[in-house]
């Protein structure tokens, strides 16, 4: 089903496309939306893919253009080995800039963002700071971790240790438990299916560790500096309209991440939700969607 039809996977109802970003590299994204339509670019995180979004899509594709792309080694893209493609933030914002040139998308666009999402946008934002008009932000950080938020430990497994990693790769740990983990709502089973059907085996799931081993926790380890000087840009984007939406309940990008966020943007929209979890979309999107349609139809970009 993954390499065919998407139709089975439950609200979905979409035909991605697929672009080749490097040689031989191909990734795959969705299109929908009028040509004409103010840009929306939805960035998912690490073990998600486009799926995660697809609720917002439905929910906008009428009036806004939305490009949302799987990442390199995640969903319905390719998923290259370590000799084919360095896995790393600054390749995943490398990308993007890529996919939105050979889209000839060069003007104003709105950037919502999830979990390793908000850095891959906050990357690509800090080249095209003129370009990026709006933000919608659920659940993640454009910055180093919180002095106050210690490192979970079901991430430190599989960042730091090799059972983490056979764990993640065997097994499809990370992919498999984070569907349960990470909503206070349970899943559907085909929804379930649909979250953890591209990581099937070894070979597909080499992304989902990759991310885990490229957190930065240090000087020296390769996003640090770029994280790092997101966190130090994050104010510079104070001035443009931004909706967080949250889940307090998630156990990685919890009230620490947030109060960092509003703290950057106090003028931002926030809303906040005690019981749902990282998967703030699967528990809430029945709220969220027409809030974030309401929020961009309340800022419009200037014509």
């Amino acid at each position: 089903m993954v390499s065919g039809s998407t139709r089975g996977f439950p609200d979905y109802p979409f035909d991605p496309q697929r672009i080749q970003v490097r040689p031989g590299i191909a990734l795959s994204y969705l299109d929908e939306g009028p040509r004409d339509g103010e840009v929306v670019v939805m960035l998912h995180g690490n073990p998600s893919w486009s799926y995660y979004w697809r609720h917002l899509v439905l929910g906008l594709r009428d009036r806004y253009r939305c490009i949302v792309p799987d990442h390199v080694g995640m969903g319905l893209s390719d998923k290259p080995d370590d000799a084919a493609y360095r896995y790393t933030l600054q390749s995943r914002v490398d990308d993007l800039d890529t996919l939105l040139d050979k889209l000839g998308i060069d003007g104003p666009v709105t950037l919502a963002v999830h979990d390793w999402g908000g850095m891959i946008g906050m990357g690509w934002a800090m080249r095209h700071a003129g370009r990026v008009k709006r933000w919608v932000v659920l659940n993640t950080a454009m910055f180093t971790l919180p002095e106050a938020k210690p490192m979970p430990w079901q991430l430190s497994l599989g960042r730091d240790l090799k059972i983490g990693g056979l764990l993640v790769r065997g097994f499809n740990a990370f992919s498999g438990l984070a569907s349960y983990w990470g909503v206070e709502r349970r899943m559907p089973a085909d929804v379930r299916r649909a979250y953890v059907a591209p990581y099937d085996n070894w070979r597909n799931r080499i992304s989902t560790l990759r991310f885990m081993q490229d957190i930065p926790l240090r000087e020296g380890d390769p996003a640090w500096e770029l994280v790092s000087a997101a966190g130090r840009a994050l104010p510079s984007f104070a001035d443009r309209p931004a909706f967080l939406g949250w889940g307090l309940r998630d156990f990685v990008f919890d009230k620490h991440c947030l109060d960092a966020m509003t703290r950057a943007w106090p003028q931002a929209e926030v809303t906040a939700f005690d019981d749902a979890n990282h998967y703030v979309l699967e528990d809430k999107h029945e709220v969220l969607v027409p809030a974030i349609r309401t929020f961009l139809e309340h800022h419009p970009l200037a014509a």
